[in-house]
């Protein structure tokens, strides 16, 4: 039986997230630790707010890869597993935990992302909107019918996710509506992400990355650029850099790893939203999630 851990991304964050598990001597080193990298208090950042602060990409970002791997820090002896991946800035978790750089890396790196993501939000307005009950087909026939946007999440077959220039979005938002769209919900983003508005992140990011080294992974990952098993390390860098401007390609992740025999997908972070999409795509699979201390020790005593 092979196992697949998986990691969320941005907006699974909320106040008082990971609260429960700060008690443990690892988790609480991982806070110091993060705290005197990015020379921030985060755990008044997660636990007290407000919300606007935490949500501010250049935090939010660092307290959800925080949150997972203080997750992961703790089940790590206690569950095998044959792959990673993560959903956008949850690409930096499975990274992390695939041993390809080291904590101060990642925490490094997602700072740096939000914060240039954040810039290029304000610098090339756009918006994003979360598509429910209409054929990614035929989303994807309305959206190359439009100037400015694009898809940028494809999340399982339920919801695709698009981006681009305000005028574009309000534009196939209504267009989608007529098309037969069950739904159609503008997401509280601060810019157009997985889009060419983020180009200027893309481009800084680009150079920025370079000052780390990455390492080959000790287990399979599955990037979101190429949907495929990746272990060049060059090459997972160049796909982290050209994600902030492409398509999260959830599904086909997910199918890839249903044709490769993963029976056991586990997520592991501040939401449920990916075990979610893998149990309507697979209803027949083991799928679980760990959020809290609560789950964990409930899971493990089994």
């Amino acid at each position: 039986m092979k196992n697949v851990l998986m990691f969320p991304g941005q907006g699974s964050q909320y106040v008082k997230m990971c609260f429960d598990l700060y008690k443990h001597t690892t988790v609480k080193k991982l806070f110091d630790q993060t705290s005197e990298i990015i020379n921030d208090d985060i755990s008044k950042i997660m636990f007290e707010g407000p919300e606007n602060i935490l949500t501010e990409s250049k935090n939010a970002q660092v307290a959800i890869l925080l949150h997972s791997y203080s997750l992961y820090s703790l089940i790590k002896d206690k569950i095998k597993f044959d792959a990673v991946c993560g959903h956008s800035l949850g690409e930096y978790s499975a990274l992390l935990v695939a041993d390809i750089f080291d904590f101060e890396t990642a925490i490094k790196l997602v700072r740096k992302r939000g914060e240039l993501m954040s810039f290029a939000g304000e610098k090339a307005k756009g918006s994003m909107v979360a598509v429910i009950g209409l054929d990614v087909s035929k989303i994807e026939k309305i959206v190359s019918s439009i100037e400015g946007v694009v898809v940028a999440n494809y999340n399982g077959d339920a919801q695709t996710v698009i981006s681009g220039t305000d005028e574009g979005i309000d534009e196939v938002s209504k267009k989608l509506s007529e098309e037969g769209a069950r739904r159609v919900i503008k997401l509280n983003v601060s810019g157009a992400f997985h889009s060419p508005l983020m180009n200027y992140a893309y481009e800084e990011f680009s150079d920025f990355i370079e000052n780390f080294e990455f390492k080959k992974p000790k287990c399979y990952v599955l990037m979101n650029v190429s949907a495929d098993f990746e272990d060049d390390p060059e090459r997972i860098k160049k796909l982290l850099k050209e994600q902030i401007v492409s398509p999260v390609r959830w599904t086909q992740i997910l199918k890839n790893l249903s044709k490769s025999g993963y029976e056991n997908f586990y997520e592991i972070g501040p939401s449920k939203v990916l075990s979610g999409i893998a149990r309507k795509m697979f209803p027949d699979k083991k799928v679980f999630s760990f959020e809290k201390d609560e789950e964990i020790k409930n899971f493990f005593k089994e």
